[in-house]
């Protein structure tokens, strides 16, 4: 009985990451096969929606069983996939982009398209990290960390300095919506700024909670 119950508990822990795979997998085809490609935010709840498929790979990552014989081999995999298909299908659509003659029209599919490959390294550096004998803890905590970065606008914020406007560079970040239905508008660089660097500090902070002691207490209750 005692053997049983250990061996059911020992397949549990060893398979519990399919569960939060599966979401991230049906998540990621509904917002990139089923829903139209959309780069506007028009609510604060799209955001943690939008964003969902990545936190369930997050927790995913996080529990993929850590086989020393298999790392090598599945982080050279992760590599073939970035290569053969992320890469190239982000090539296809900037050329497509360039190549439409409205080019506003055509930008959500590119723009929609670049999220998943920002999601990917992510992932990707994640799952090299999981695979080189991280924890679990260690896992969520970067993983969460790294969304907070994704979602702070820091490219927003280096794209309205470095990139040229002939025009002037704007008043606002008025493309960032994902930060305007937080703020009630178009964020000035300022707004912007703080806004990102609340989400750096966040993630800081995350990085250095005693997850694990507070799991060792709960376990122990």
């Amino acid at each position: 009985m005692t053997s049983d119950l250990a061996a059911r508990q020992s397949w549990q822990a060893r398979w519990w990451w399919v569960l939060p795979a599966g979401l991230a997998g049906a998540a990621a085809l509904l917002f990139m096969v089923v829903l139209p490609p959309d780069r506007h935010i028009d609510h604060w709840y799209d955001v943690p929606l939008k964003i969902s498929p990545v936190v369930f790979a997050v927790f995913a990552v996080a529990g993929f069983p850590r086989r020393p014989r298999l790392g090598l081999v599945l982080v050279l995999v992760t590599i073939v996939v970035f290569m053969g298909f992320v890469d190239t299908g982000y090539i296809i659509r900037i050329m497509a982009y360039g190549a439409a003659p409205d080019q506003d029209a055509a930008f959500p599919k590119l723009y929609q398209f670049q999220l998943f490959v920002s999601a990917f390294v992510v992932l990707a550096v994640l799952f090299a990290y999981r695979l080189g004998g991280a924890t679990t803890v260690r896992v969520v905590k970067a993983g969460l960390a790294g969304v907070l970065v994704m979602v702070s606008g820091l490219n927003d914020l280096t794209a309205w300095r470095f990139d040229t406007y002939p025009e002037g560079r704007p008043k606002t970040l008025f493309w960032a919506s994902h930060i305007q239905v937080f703020v009630g508008g178009p964020p000035t660089p300022l707004v912007a700024l703080a806004f990102c660097l609340v989400h750096l500090v966040v993630a800081v902070v995350i990085l250095f909670l005693p997850l694990q002691r507070w799991l060792d207490q709960l376990r122990s209750r």
